[in-house]
């Protein structure tokens, strides 16, 4: 048996009785060997890719969404995998600059991902929209919410977070509430912030709010200094600020607005939450900032024991666009079990037949355009601080 079994393997010449042997065997079935019928004992992973940054001024976001990520795998893995297979996180770093980014979607098609799960700075996202349909790869986009990517209209593109437009309404409502009546609207150039700042200055979110335009700025990436900026705001009269860039260049900015004396109200968006915007302010020039934020697990009480299970893996508490992390990679896992295969096209129209899911971040469905039905924003105040829920 022994002789037989190395004949099969190696193809090398036997003995005429060994080669009766292995006839009779094979007719009989005895020679499992080489029995291509049998199901392969370790089936290769299922995998799926992600592009987060690990590196550069977004890494601390980028690495609280790569171990959400991981979380929700080694959960999965735990009961059992999916179709049978076990799950592979390949991840890459796209240091949130669009270069970094396509190469590492190039990387994670080279690696036959069935989906693409990442996603946090939407400059770096849109340029591999073309990449991942090209290879026919879906993408659940956890974080990035311009509507740049949806611009293509894509059929494999699906934005968890909502969009830019659905931030901006949600921030003009707030700004009403608080009482201001001119706004100064300032970006950073970047895909996500200039459209989220376009989206705030048009009719559909200033529409019956009572709320005018009183200037659009945009800011330099890195400067040391925004005392131009903060001099202009002063001018204008504006009674609120909206900053849409993210936490890397909010800090300097608020600083400048106070030191110049202004002393209207400041509101950030959802990327300026989950950073050290707050840690690099004095409590004067913090207190009362305002915040348009995705989902915060300390703030969502249904979300409390993931947030113990992800301390316990981690040792740290998840930040924001860690819910929205996980919850992508279960969306992808989900669809390939609903599909039962890991063919993309077959992926693609179960995430987008989603109906009504329930995942950490709430029940999950999604527009014709790939957008999401009912995205939540949360509005958080700074205090002493740190940001809490507004009542």
């Amino acid at each position: 048996m022994a002789q037989a079994g190395r004949f099969c393997a190696d193809g090398r010449s036997v003995c005429r009785a060994t080669l009766v042997l292995t006839a009779v065997l094979l007719v009989s079935g005895g020679l499992t060997a080489c029995d291509a019928s049998k199901p392969t004992a370790n089936p290769d992973p299922v995998r799926i890719g992600a592009l987060y940054p690990l590196t550069g001024r977004s890494s601390p976001s980028g690495t609280g969404m790569a171990a959400a990520a991981k979380l929700a795998v080694a959960e999965a893995n735990a009961e059992g995998g999916v179709l049978g297979r076990k799950i592979q996180l390949e991840i890459s770093d796209d240091a949130c600059d669009p270069g970094s980014a396509v190469t590492g979607a190039n990387t994670l098609v080279g690696k036959r991902i069935a989906a693409s799960v990442g996603g946090y700075c939407s400059s770096a996202t849109v340029p591999t929209l073309k990449i991942f349909h090209t290879a026919g790869v879906p993408m659940i986009i956890p974080s990035a919410n311009s509507t740049d990517l949806l611009a293509p209209a894509y059929k494999d593109v699906f934005l968890l977070s909502g969009t830019t437009t659905d931030e901006a309404r949600f921030a003009l409502q707030a700004i009403q509430r608080s009482g201001a009546r001119r706004l100064s609207v300032i970006s950073d150039g970047t895909s996500y912030s200039a459209a989220l700042a376009a989206a705030s200055v048009a009719p559909p979110a200033l529409g019956g709010t009572g709320v005018s335009v009183a200037g659009r700025l945009t800011v330099s990436q890195g400067a040391p200094s925004y005392r131009r900026i903060a001099d202009d705001v002063r001018s204008s009269g504006a009674d609120a600020v909206y900053y849409t860039g993210y936490y890397a260049d909010a800090a300097q900015l608020v600083s400048d607005l106070r030191d110049a004396g202004y002393r209207g109200k400041i509101f950030v968006a959802d990327g300026c939450i989950d950073g050290d915007l707050l840690q690099r302010l004095t409590p004067e020039q913090s207190e009362g900032i305002y915040g348009t934020a995705l989902q915060v697990p300390s703030f969502v009480p249904a979300a409390a024991n993931w947030a113990a299970r992800f301390k316990k893996a981690n040792g740290s508490p998840p930040g924001q666009n860690t819910m929205e992390a996980y919850d992508a990679v279960r969306l992808a896992l989900d669809a390939i079990k609903r599909a039962g295969s890991t063919d993309p096209a077959k992926v693609r129209d179960a995430i987008a037949g989603t109906t009504d899911l329930r995942m950490l971040t709430g029940p999950v469905r999604f527009k014709p355009d790939g957008s999401r039905d009912t995205p939540t924003f949360l509005l958080l105040r700074a205090s002493n601080g740190q940001f809490g829920l507004t009542s």
